[in-house]
């Protein structure tokens, strides 16, 4: 059985001193709903008057009951103060506290979790429990504080009638308790959520592939996954309101039978000739009164579920949260020179079955241009990941000009290693800012030779206001190839004198391509040590060695033209390569 996990103090330690704010409007919030029952008192005073025919204070009770109602309004509202300071407070705090962890993370941990999904957490997470504090947590103390006013005034005139409305509210409580709420329901509330995420996620695929569908008509139904998710996802909702058609049928005639407990003791004494003015008076009350504790535990129903989705949300963040930071060592030390070594290197995912890096051993002088070609999946990218510390290796070490980067402080290390990734995105702000995030004191006169080394004076051409065009704004956009020039600009601008390239010219056209390959050409020039992934092996062949990575190990390496006559997987792709270039439509 799944234990409930508290809430409320997870949250409350990001609260700081406007921690007394949450507790407090828990209490006013209690105080109003207490007041709020006061009207129905007056309400049976006038009933009583009425039947007696005493119409006096009538005019005289109905004021005070409105006076009450508010009362009870002016008093909530102070509840609500108190618990929207506190929970924009807190859901502040907690957004800052996730952001400074993250900044503190390996950079790969984007790439396990997916950047959207730990995007999608911080936000949707800190919301839902911002909405929990400010007014499901006020709601829910004001909601036991009318239980236990109702339990009173249940007992306040005849014991007999409140024993028996009761008597049917305890029955569907436990009927709440046992089969809507409890272990059960976060079970379900589990596979609610993974059944609408991978639902999201498939969604986004589809959204992705729309061009594709379009260009080569295919319907819908080509993307499989995204169908069988969305069938998984309406069969678990069909077969959850089956489960719970029974008990909620029975919760709420339960919940509402008051009335018809009170209309067969009513049949029974007006039977037997023994009923009252007071009887009939008493009986009015319970009917008025009865209302409410229906409409309550409807609430504290509701309120369990969204107490559910705030304990999901903050799993997410206690996820985020658990992952070990970079920590930057107490003993730095800087590289004497920028000779990369690789010895030995282990590296595995989380929660995976088997290393992704197995036991790779490598060298590479400075100044060199080395590749790592290989089929997909064969470690190229975590290896050059680990050699940037986006991760710590599993096992093995990684040295930079003979010093473990593990001991080197992250700073010293980026001032050294750049990457170029094969998706590079650009900031919705203008190409100068973009490019000037390498160096952010770097003059505009530097912005603009960085820009005409990495081959985008075309791109600047065309734009409307140049190097100051906001990127995103009134249409403006540049393409895959065109975000990696810029991005290579920005690297150019940095001057770190090692370059990591993930598949820089994956997203470029053949005209972009060129343009990229003479900017890494004026990269190499200054003498910088180049590390380039890629599939295309044409970018590859001036490399000074080539690096095979299969299944996470190095199968091969040389020069392009001692893998050629070693005849072995390097080879084999580059004759498949050849053949693909020669591709036509006759």
């Amino acid at each position: 059985m799944d234990k409930k996990k508290p809430i409320l103090q997870p949250l409350l330690a990001y609260a700081g001193k406007r921690k007394v704010l949450t507790y407090l409007s828990m209490v006013i919030s209690g105080v109003s709903q207490l007041l709020a029952l006061v009207p129905f008192l007056y309400i049976w005073a006038i009933l009583r008057d009425v039947i007696a025919g005493d119409y006096s204070r009538i005019a005289h009770y109905g004021w005070l009951a409105v006076a009450f109602a508010i009362a009870t309004i002016v008093v909530y509202f102070g509840a609500l103060m108190c618990s929207h300071l506190a929970a924009f407070r807190i859901a502040a705090n907690m957004r800052k506290a996730l952001m400074r962890h993250i900044m503190t993370l390996p950079i790969g941990f984007l790439d396990t979790l997916g950047s959207g999904k730990v995007r999608k957490w911080v936000q949707e997470s800190t919301q839902s429990t911002e909405t929990y504090l400010a007014h499901q947590l006020p709601d829910k103390a004001g909601m036991y504080a009318t239980v236990a006013g109702l339990a009173v005034l249940m007992f306040l005139f005849d014991w007999r009638m409140g024993l028996l409305c009761l008597g049917t509210v305890l029955m569907a409580i436990i009927v709440m308790v046992s089969l809507m709420t409890g272990p059960t329901l976060r079970r379900k509330l589990g596979e609610y959520n993974k059944a609408l995420d991978a639902m999201a996620g498939e969604a986004v695929e589809y959204v992705r592939g729309i061009p594709v569908v379009k260009t080569f008509g295919q319907s819908v139904f080509s993307f499989k996954r995204f169908k069988e998710s969305i069938d998984q996802y309406k069969q678990w909702v069909i077969a959850y309101t089956i489960d719970l058609r029974r008990p909620m049928t029975l919760y709420t005639t339960l919940v509402n039978a008051s009335f018809a407990v009170l209309i067969a003791l009513t049949l029974v004494v007006v039977k037997n000739g023994t009923y009252s003015p007071e009887f009939l008076l008493n009986l009015l009350y319970y009917i008025i009164v009865t209302p409410a504790i229906a409409v309550t535990l409807n609430r504290i129903m509701f309120a369990s579920e969204n107490e559910m989705i705030v304990a999901e949300a903050l799993d997410k963040t206690g996820r985020i949260l658990a992952i070990d930071p970079l920590a930057d060592p107490s003993d730095a030390t800087l590289p004497e020179d920028n000779e990369i070594q690789l010895k030995d290197v282990r590296f595995r995912y989380p929660e995976a079955e088997r290393f992704a890096v197995d036991g790779v051993s490598l060298g590479i002088k400075p100044g060199q241009k080395i590749a790592f070609v290989g089929p997909s999946g064969g470690g190229k990218t975590t290896t050059a990941s680990l050699i940037a510390r986006f991760f710590d290796v599993t096992e093995g070490t990684i040295t930079l000009g003979g010093v473990d980067i593990r001991h080197i402080r992250k700073k010293d290390l980026m001032k050294r290693i750049s990457f170029v990734f094969q998706d590079s995105r650009l900031l919705k702000t203008s190409i100068f800012e973009n490019v000037r995030l390498g160096r952010p004191d770097a003059t505009r006169e530097e912005v603009l030779e960085a820009l005409h080394k990495a081959q985008c004076d075309d791109i600047l051409a065309k734009l409307p206001a140049g190097i100051d065009t906001v990127i995103g704004t009134q249409g403006t956009y540049l393409s895959g190839g065109e975000q990696q020039r810029v991005s290579i600009a920005r690297v150019m601008l940095k001057g770190t004198p090692i370059v990591i390239l993930d598949e820089a010219t994956a997203f470029a056209d053949p005209d972009n391509e060129t343009r990229v390959q003479r900017a890494f050409t004026e990269m190499a020039a200054g003498g910088k040590t180049i590390i380039m992934i890629a599939h295309r092996l044409s970018s590859v062949t001036g490399a000074d060695r080539i690096f095979v990575l299969e299944e996470g190990r190095v199968t091969e390496s040389g020069s392009h033209k001692d893998l050629l006559e070693k005849g072995g997987k390097y080879a084999s792709m580059w004759k498949q390569y050849v053949e693909s270039v020669k591709w036509n439509i006759k």
